[in-house]
């Protein structure tokens, strides 16, 4: 009996080895699904395909946020693809703000390593959180809710923001509302703005409608 149970022990633990794959390197010519890139062939994966040197340089802040995010998703970073991780970093000029918004796929650990930034998130219960964070300081947002990283210096500040997914999303509320050809009347329905204000977003951000 003890030895039946020995090999039937052995069987499943080789079976649970054979079944368990080390990494799946996504392969960017092929679909980005909701379960990620599908693998890139162990014969071609590299080292290249672990390392990005992306994030040692400032993203470009001259936009009308003054805010650039600088993402190393599986897109960008094809070994993280299907580890459940992914990293960006964050740069904000003086003035900027990266506004409401958030991402649908995973949670963010944002540490700040230049500068101070004003964080904050909106619970479910409408409750907010908010602090300024200084370099060393990290906040967390959960996963699907809203929140934002406003400038609170006179320098540029950066930080990095760590998720638990390769494929985070975005969603960014005010180009939601104002960036697109959501028909004005909508958007006046749904936020009670009144109308020469949601125009004057639409131009301000491109939309139409």
């Amino acid at each position: 009996m003890i030895h039946i149970f020995l090999i039937v022990c052995s069987l499943f633990t080789f079976s649970a080895h054979a079944a368990v794959q080390d990494f799946c390197v996504a392969d960017l010519k092929g679909p980005d699904t909701p379960a990620g890139y599908t693998c890139k062939p162990a014969a071609t994966v590299t080292v290249d395909d672990f390392v990005s040197t992306g994030l040692r340089f400032a993203g470009n802040t001259s936009n009308i946020i003054k805010a650039a995010v600088t993402p190393a998703f599986s897109a960008q970073f094809p070994g993280v693809n299907g580890l459940g991780i992914s990293i960006a970093r964050l740069d904000v000029a003086a003035g900027g703000v990266v506004p409401m918004h958030t991402h649908p796929g995973g949670s963010e650990l944002l540490l700040v390593t230049q500068g101070f930034i004003t964080a904050g998130f909106v619970s479910s219960a409408n409750t907010v959180y908010v602090k300024t964070l200084k370099k060393g300081d990290i906040m967390v947002f959960p996963q699907g809710l809203l929140h934002f990283q406003v400038n609170a210096g006179g320098v540029t500040a950066v930080a990095f923001a760590s998720f638990s997914s390769a494929t985070p999303g975005l969603q960014i509320l005010d180009f939601a509302l104002f960036a697109n050809d959501l028909p004005s009347k909508l958007v006046e329905a749904t936020t009670f703005l009144d109308d020469a204000t949601v125009k004057k977003l639409k131009a301000v951000l491109g939309g139409t409608g």
